[in-house]
């Protein structure tokens, strides 16, 4: 069986189901040669169970693949679609953080060999990081683990675009930015527009709108796990495209008390200065506090700081919840429920008789199920049966639905969906007019919109504080890098 002229993949009537949930529901999707096609739906649309199948990851349950114009038959595969040029980066990264990134490329190339193969596996992943990401700084001899999560998926990415014997003809990037600062997610952008040139196909999943309409030559939106529209993204606006995913655009009347000086409420946060500090950090009730600037420049370390309280150098005054950016390794409890997963963070509050009050667990989660929109038939079912976005939702959930004076919130909306996003912008809102304090670090500038003032930080420490008004994506990059570079 072949498929129209120049299509690298179709996919057609592809449908998938988890039970009674029906993830893929007739799915029809081109991509040409040369083509980069932006993929957006809000969270549990299909996206990435239908990147899954495409990959090889995930059998469909009806519908065929073809690739090149070959029908892929029944018996496709992750080896299949390897030899067929088709990679893929999946939003929650798949390295093995026990070995080096040299041994983790290796795993894309089993064919390398002999006494030389970590030489020639480093070399493989360095030379591709440098085409992609200028200056990375990332040895091929670093264990996984110890890199930062904004390098793990660098090299992950790095990863899926590298060769040796079989060529990459179709990459997918399911949320490739979603930990990646402004800087570096440009220089992937731009490569991915020349990978385009050169011949190459990509498939861009993100909820980051500005980055599809600016990188994407096609736009497919899926719904309800079906493919609702699909046109030049030149078509689009970032209105039509809300709408397309079944969002009303967005509101952002809550910006209008953003910015109010607090300075005379009760303090909640203050750090202590350590050697080469000249600013503290400081947050007072009722304030939403940006940390902002280039990713690993101490953002994430200082709210662990603020969690350690004085162990941590940081004069904390009331409790403490963390919303994780890393839900995979600090987020989620793998074997739990989703419910369980909510009610971990209120424990106290449930507790009758030394014993956990199941109707209270129960009654909690399925009010956080209705205003995030956690889309699953049931509470009680593994955490892990959630789209990305969706465990992101659950992770808001404990956090806001605990009773912590002090919430901190480490680049925490990765993978979640435009609507989601402004609908947490509204609780964080009016959850700090009730008196909670926000520390929130984020990747991205748009969300700084939404703080009282922000912090801007590099190599480690604060290097300036702007006020709400004077908060600009040109001001925050000036402030990332150093006036002698």
């Amino acid at each position: 069986m072949t498929t129209e002229q120049g299509a690298l993949a179709h996919l057609d009537g592809v449908r998938k189901s988890f039970g009674a949930v029906h993830a893929l529901a007739g799915v029809d999707l081109r991509v040409d040669a040369g083509e980069c096609v932006g993929l957006v739906g809000h969270n549990g649309a299909g996206k990435s169970t239908l990147m899954n199948v495409l990959s090889g990851t995930l059998a469909p349950d009806e519908g065929t693949i073809a690739i090149g114009g070959t029908d892929q038959g029944q018996h496709y595969s992750v080896t299949a679609a390897h030899g067929s040029g088709v990679r893929c980066v999946f939003q929650e990264l798949s390295l093995c953080p026990n070995l080096t990134v040299a041994e983790n490329a290796r795993i894309m190339h089993p064919h390398l060999s002999g006494l030389r193969w970590r030489r020639e596996a480093g070399g493989l992943i360095s030379n591709e990081l440098d085409r992609i990401f200028p200056d990375h700084g990332i040895s091929a001899n670093a264990i996984v683990s110890d890199l930062p999560l904004t390098q793990r998926q660098m090299v992950e990415i790095a990863r899926a675009f590298t060769v040796t014997d079989q060529p990459a003809r179709l990459v997918i990037l399911d949320e490739p930015t979603s930990s990646l600062d402004a800087v570096v997610a440009g220089q992937l952008l731009e490569f991915v527009r020349r990978f385009a040139e050169e011949g190459g196909s990509t498939i861009l999943i993100s909820h980051l709108l500005g980055e599809i309409l600016d990188t994407a030559d096609r736009i497919v939106v899926m719904r309800d796990g079906l493919v609702v529209t699909a046109d030049r993204a030149d078509a689009f606006t970032r209105g039509s495209l809300v709408a397309a995913m079944g969002h009303f655009a967005e509101n952002d009347v809550e910006l209008a008390e953003t910015g109010r000086d607090r300075s005379g409420l009760p303090l909640r946060v203050r750090t202590q200065l350590r050697e080469g500090e000249t600013i503290n950090l400081s947050a007072h009730e009722g304030e939403i506090v940006g940390l902002a600037g280039l990713a690993g420049q101490g953002q994430t370390e200082m709210l662990m700081r603020v969690f350690d309280g004085a162990r941590g150098g940081a004069d904390v005054s009331g409790t403490v919840a963390v919303v994780a950016g890393d839900r995979q390794n600090d987020g989620v409890f793998k074997l739990w429920s989703i419910n369980k997963n909510i009610s971990i963070g209120s424990l106290g509050e449930m507790l009758q008789r030394q014993l956990i009050d199941g109707g209270a667990e129960t009654k909690l989660g399925s009010t956080w199920k209705d205003r995030l929109a956690i889309q699953t038939p049931d509470m009680d079912n593994p955490i892990l049966s959630l789209s990305g976005g969706n465990q992101q939702k659950a992770l808001f959930a404990r956090a806001l639905g605990s009773k912590a004076d002090i919430i901190l919130m480490d680049d925490p909306k990765r993978g979640v969906d435009v609507g989601t996003k402004h609908e947490v912008y509204g609780l964080i809102r009016h959850e700090a007019d009730a008196g909670r304090t926000f520390l929130w670090y984020t990747t991205e500038t748009d969300e700084l919109e939404h703080c009282d003032h922000v912090y801007v930080f590099r190599e480690g420490t604060i290097v300036a504080d702007l006020p709400r008004d004077q908060v600009t994506e040109e001001r925050v990059l000036h402030a990332s890098f150093r006036e002698d570079t």
